[in-house]
């Protein structure tokens, strides 16, 4: 379990403590921007990483292996809660996500990503010589459809789709052949664009009405004002910021445009972003996202094992795919989903399960170097 002996504390990456703490203080004062007065969501963000710091400093002691050791365990505990999810959850915004318990309010689904990332890794180390067993191939990918459902009954499309692009990358980096890989982008690129012509006809049943509206929107915005109300307030005010954003132009008592937005403190957090930081102060942020999500790819090829190898893998595809969904979503170039900005957007699920990946990373990287086959 620990392994203080084993660790190089050499390695321990402060700079990836620093980076993520820089974030989430960025996301405290973003969000004490948009907050209501009898709101205290500026506190619980910052109780939020305080608390998911020292739970990321925490996990970084456990080695990696120990904990994939209950891979087992933790993918039947993960599927008894998205099932609690559906019978005793609660709804906010006609989707039943979360569990009241009691203290706060949990979203299990966070923690899937992080579950099926370990329960990937494991099996794939197990299954490793006979990974382009077509057996073994359907054996996994049922695997992870299982709670992948579960979640998208929620609904919750969102999450479903990060932990299918996590699951795609991760089969792609476990070593898969050629053979299987390019007959799959033969069938499967004109079937992503079969299914996108299908689900903006009339009779489609994969997707809500409102999931629906929200494809349709994006392609024509002018006929769907009312849906595209969010992402055409959040364009402009991006936009707003210029250059250097309002909090540099002595615009403080402007008003600003991201209070007519709905969501802003998490889904839309991106939106004030741009407003008080501008252009120049958004693509720090997102450096600072790229620079997570490189030492996550180091991490990989720096890693000890095959094990450790496909962990990094996983957690760099979860926060590169959450990342560039939100800030799209923001931007007005993809169409709008519910999912969180890491570390910077409000929720305390959100902030557990971004503190859980760091925590891994870090312990991948305190690890003795092995010669990895």
């Amino acid at each position: 379990m620990f392994k203080f002996k084993q660790y190089d504390f050499k390695r321990y990456n402060f700079v990836l403590i620093i980076i993520v703490i820089l974030l989430g203080v960025i996301g405290a004062f973003l969000i004490k921007q948009v907050q209501a007065d009898d709101e205290n969501l500026f506190l619980r963000h910052l109780m939020g990483l305080a608390g998911g710091i020292f739970l990321a400093v925490f996990v970084s002691l456990f080695d990696y292996h120990f904990i994939c050791e209950f891979y087992i365990v933790l993918y039947v505990i993960n599927l008894v809660l998205l099932i609690l999810v559906k019978t005793i959850g609660i709804s906010i915004n006609n989707a039943q996500r979360w569990l009241d318990l009691k203290v706060i309010t949990f979203q299990p689904s966070e923690l899937t990503k992080i579950i099926l990332i370990l329960f990937v890794a494991k099996l794939f180390a197990l299954l490793r010589q006979k990974i382009n067993n077509i057996y073994v191939l359907l054996l996994t990918t049922v695997a992870v459809a299982i709670p992948t459902y579960l979640i998208l009954i929620q609904t919750n499309l969102s999450t479903s789709m990060v932990i299918m692009f996590i699951f795609v990358m991760m089969i792609f980096a476990a070593g898969l052949s050629w053979k299987i890989i390019l007959p799959i982008l033969l069938i499967g690129i004109p079937c992503i664009f079969g299914l996108f012509w299908y689900v903006q006809q009339d009779y489609q049943v994969l997707l809500k009405p409102y999931q629906q509206e929200r494809v349709l929107s994006i392609l024509n915005p002018e006929e769907y004002q009312e849906t595209m109300y969010q992402q055409e307030n959040s364009e402009l005010a991006i936009g707003s910021g210029q250059l250097y954003g309002k909090l540099l132009n002595n615009t403080s008592t402007d008003k600003r445009l991201y209070d007519i937005i709905p969501i802003s403190e998490s889904d839309f957090i991106f939106s004030v972003a741009g407003e008080e930081f501008g252009f120049i102060g958004s693509c720090l942020i997102i450096g600072l996202f790229a620079i997570i999500i490189y030492i996550c790819l180091m991490t990989s090829r720096m890693a000890p094992d095959y094990m450790g190898m496909l962990i990094a893998i996983g957690i760099a595809s979860m926060f590169m795919f959450q990342v560039f969904v939100n800030i799209g979503v923001a931007t007005k170039i993809l169409p709008n989903t519910g999912i969180p900005l890491p570390f910077l957007s409000s929720g305390l699920s959100s902030m557990i399960s971004g503190m859980l990946a760091i925590g891994i990373i870090l312990n991948i990287r305190l690890q003795p170097h092995k010669t990895r086959g």
